[in-house]
């Protein structure tokens, strides 16, 4: 799989809203982030920025609504200190994105009745253009934003065997995945490093493997890859899809541990450190799947669960999935098997919804440029 390949044809989300519809839990992890963005704002403003634009990114946006709160915490908290000052809101996204569904969200009135596109000197900009290319001209970006995005790698460095994800995977299959995060990660820090500002600053929020060993979906009860794997091949064996159909299922992702994300930072020898980006703070953190959360306080039985469940799963797996398949199946046939195979999990969920739930793990940072 190629670069393009990677980051529009399998990683696209399912468009018309749906991700921020369907991905509470991805909007539960931004707002928590907000301490982390306040913190920056205030300290760029108390180091003596002084410039007249200042520009905010939110990087690997998909459709906007997730991160819509925090950004509007974002300009009002630099509106105390800066009430005049023009801000430039830049929204990336690889070319193929949902951009109406993008606009309306960031567009949309808020409960206390502002809109950023009515507020006075914010100035809102969409750049359809991978995160793994300059965005932005070179020191122009004051604060980076980027939540649940950087795990898509540029490219997949090959099929995992038995499994969908890199968690599943072992031996030399592991190795090469591990090898093209590393590459992965380290290209994302130079470019930013090359946009932003002197001073600027980025809050990164990243799936990660945390100190457990816990990562998306394996935080005790069942380990959702796993259950993925398990239906696809469960699949091949009933003729359902092919066994080379299930290899191409491997989804282009990486999850680092805390190391591996520190390790470009590390004097002298880092890419980052070197490129003068210094981690000041790293943590990671367990954001509860709320749809869980819901049946297990009673206030959904299993089947409302499982019913409202599935889509935060589909949002985000559907793509690389149903690109798998076959291009000699006509496209009913394709549509019908991604139906069955989400049925199936829909099924499994609400028979024991006790031992299902996508629990986030996430490594929050903060990183600055000298």
């Amino acid at each position: 799989m190629n670069v393009n390949d990677a980051q529009t044809s399998s990683t696209t989300m399912k468009k018309g809203g749906y991700y921020s519809l369907s991905t509470a839990g991805a909007k539960d992890v931004i707002d928590g982030a907000g301490d982390l963005v306040i913190r920056a704002i205030e300290a760029l403003l108390q180091s003596g920025d002084r410039e007249e634009l200042f520009t905010i990114a939110d990087m690997g946006c998909a459709d906007g609504g997730t991160s819509l709160s925090m950004i509007h915490w974002a300009v009002a908290a630099f509106r105390q200190h800066a009430p005049q000052r023009p801000i430039r809101l830049v929204y990336e996204e690889q070319p193929k994105n949902d951009y109406n569904a993008l606009i309306q969200n960031v567009r949309a009135i808020q409960p206390d009745g502002s809109s950023l596109a009515t507020m006075p000197e914010v100035y809102l900009c969409v750049v359809p253009i991978s995160f793994y290319e300059q965005v932005l001209p070179a020191g122009t970006l004051n604060l980076c934003f980027s939540a649940t995005a950087m795990h898509w790698l540029r490219s997949k460095p090959c099929n995992i065997s038995n499994h969908v994800q890199a968690v599943g995977a072992q031996g030399n299959e592991l190795k090469a995945f591990a090898e093209q995060g590393r590459k992965d990660w380290e290209h994302i820090l130079l470019c930013r490093a090359t946009e932003l500002a002197k001073e600027g600053k980025m809050v990164i929020v990243n799936f990660c493997r945390d100190e457990a060993g816990q990562y998306l979906g394996n935080t005790g009860s069942a380990n959702m890859f796993n259950l993925f794997a398990k239906i696809w091949q469960n699949f091949v064996r009933e003729g359902i899809i092919t066994a080379d159909e299930f290899a191409r299922m491997t989804l282009p992702q990486y999850y680092h541990t805390v190391e591996e994300f520190k390790a470009p930072f590390a004097a002298p020898d880092g890419v980052a450190y070197q490129a003068g980006l210094r981690l000041e703070h790293i943590e990671t953190r367990v954001v509860k799947c709320p749809y869980a959360a819901r049946f297990q306080s009673g206030e959904w039985d299993a089947s409302t669960f499982a019913h409202f469940y599935i889509p935060t799963l589909r949002s985000w797996t559907e793509n690389t999935f149903f690109s798998a398949l076959s291009e000699s199946r006509p496209a009913k046939e394709r549509e019908a098997i991604i139906e069955r195979y989400y049925n199936t999990y829909q099924t499994i969920v609400a028979s024991e919804p006790e031992q299902h739930g996508m629990d986030y793990v996430h490594a929050y940072m903060l990183i600055q440029k000298l």
